[in-house]
């Protein structure tokens, strides 16, 4: 398949590399059908952000539709379904993602130990970013697998939207949405919350 490869900073390809494959029963691959550039897409072509490796495969906000199903995940996801893939890889059963911080699940960043020395605590694995948020390939690409969390969460949204005006779901909305869900109210309070993003969006 083609997709768009990081070789060193300022320096991005599009590339032939392998297909991805299905390696664990809760993994899921979909064809690639929208994809948008991120703001911290930038701090990788520019080098800024340590943990790049040559070949990576860009990319943290794509969506598409399901093309195969390991045989874990098939009363979660069916072929043929449209879905919108976020930033956040998560397990869905550490005490963090039971908590609901997502951002820091303890299981699915593979380099996690790198990352803390980094960052002070882990980060949960990420799609498309560098080897310090677990070195996962990313959806600026023809095709991405990735592995469904052990109990269904939102984190994967089945969509009759057209995908075209979706992209903003991947990390936008739910940037906007977390902080509203994390405040403490009643059914009485009134918030208000809104995502910022570029206008070309």
């Amino acid at each position: 398949m083609k997709a768009l490869c990081w070789h060193g900073p300022k320096d991005i390809r599009c590339d032939h590399v392998p297909d991805p494959r299905i390696e664990h029963p809760r993994d899921a691959i979909i064809k690639v059908t929208s994809c948008a550039i991120c703001g911290s897409d930038v701090h990788l072509y520019d080098g800024y952000m340590p943990g790049m490796e040559n070949g990576d495969v860009m990319g943290h906000e794509f969506m598409g539709e399901v093309v195969d199903v390991g045989p874990a995940s098939k009363h979660a996801l069916k072929v043929g379904e449209r879905v919108v893939i976020p930033f956040t890889i998560i397990c869905g059963e550490c005490e963090q993602c039971r908590r609901g911080n997502f951002s820091v699940c303890e299981r699915s960043n593979r380099n996690k130990d790198v990352a803390g020395k980094m960052f002070g605590h882990t980060t949960a694995g990420l799609f498309g970013y560098t080897h310090l948020t677990g070195g996962y390939p990313g959806g600026q690409a023809n095709m991405c697998g990735f592995r469904m969390p052990t109990r269904r969460t939102s984190r994967y949204l089945q969509t009759a939207f057209p995908m075209s005006r979706c992209s903003s779901w991947a990390t936008s909305f739910p940037r906007a949405g977390r902080p509203r869900c994390n405040a403490t109210s009643s059914p009485r309070t009134r918030l208000r919350y809104g995502a910022a993003a570029p206008s070309d969006r």
